[in-house]
């Protein structure tokens, strides 16, 4: 009877250990699976925040490449409405100061700006405005002796516009013959013709001076320079 008792016993115990021995083992199965899918959340947890680190840099690349595009466009259109402004304006020369179809600038304020550079020795732009004042407003009574006299010393100041200096002096002897200024812009024109290059019209001018004007502070300017003038420009 104990001998049946402990065989019952024993049968009971191993059957108990064997059944807990199944549920150790399934419980470390889904332990095993646990922690092998734990692995793949965080790979793709880790991967998730790789992606989105790139999506946030690419993006930035993005908004940087739009702002810069937006910019570029509308540097390119401000460029050409620029040029297409420029193209439209009939310039005075190459590098125009006045833009008078652009500013419609009146006479008055073109004789201040000629006057005032003019002043201050800043010639080009004094040259450029006087300019503009004489030939859009040819009638105006802005455009004296005075003012046609400065704007052909601007002119040939400048070195760029001998042009307009020998136009501005001309008219100032022929438009004014009894104006005092007559003879400085005849000696003004003299000089003019020898910077141009023109030096039979210029050793005409100084022998005009030597038979005419003996007795001026003109001739006393060129009479200093007369022998290698003559030696130099002979004819």
């Amino acid at each position: 009877m104990r001998d049946l008792g402990l065989f019952i016993i024993f049968g009971v115990c191993f059957s108990i250990t064997t059944s807990y021995m199944g549920i150790w083992e399934q419980v470390e199965s889904v332990a095993q699976s646990v922690h092998k899918y734990e692995y793949k959340y965080l790979a793709l947890v880790k991967e998730h925040h790789i992606l989105k680190n790139k999506h946030l840099t690419l993006k930035n690349k993005y908004t940087e490449l739009n702002a810069k595009n937006e910019h570029l466009a509308m540097s390119n259109s401000q460029k050409l409405k620029r040029m297409r402004s420029i193209a439209s304006i009939h310039s005075i020369d190459s590098n125009n100061l006045v833009q008078f179809d652009l500013y419609k600038w009146s006479p008055s304020k073109l004789l201040d700006i000629g006057e005032q550079s003019y002043k201050y020795k800043k010639y080009e732009k004094s040259a450029q405005f006087y300019n503009a004042l004489i030939h859009h407003y040819k009638e105006d009574k802005n455009i004296t002796a005075q003012v046609l006299f400065n704007a052909g010393v601007a002119s040939f100041e400048s070195k760029n516009h001998y042009d307009w200096a020998m136009e501005y002096f001309s008219q100032v002897i022929k438009q004014y013959p009894g104006s005092k200024l007559q003879r400085g812009a005849k000696l003004w024109l003299a000089l003019t013709y020898q910077k141009s290059g023109m030096n039979d019209k210029f050793i005409d001018s100084v022998e005009e001076f030597r038979l005419k004007y003996r007795n001026t502070n003109e001739w006393k300017v060129l009479s200093r320079y007369y022998e290698d003038i003559a030696n130099k420009y002979k004819k």
